[in-house]
């Protein structure tokens, strides 16, 4: 499982195992699976889908700008606001 973290400036928003993220960076949509290579992007307005399992139905959240690190401990966002 891929370890999500989803934080603002004023809060952690999220702190969760799940299968896949889907983010929505500047240069375009990217999946976020397990045993992802390290990178680093910005983030765009947009919605975050958040995979539980393989098959699931995805839970959207509505982010504004901010960045995305993915590294051995997993995927972190770094949003401006988020949930709104």
């Amino acid at each position: 499982m891929l370890h999500f973290e989803l934080v603002t400036p004023e809060k952690l928003v999220r702190s969760e195992e799940v299968y896949m993220v889907v983010v929505p960076g500047t240069e375009g949509d990217f999946g976020v699976l397990e045993g992802h290579a390290p990178f680093m992007s910005t983030v765009r307005d947009g919605s975050v889908q958040v995979y539980r399992t393989q098959n699931g139905t995805s839970e959207t959240i509505a982010i504004r700008g901010g960045f995305a690190e993915v590294n051995a401990k997993g995927l972190t966002i770094l949003a401006e606001r988020a949930g709104e």
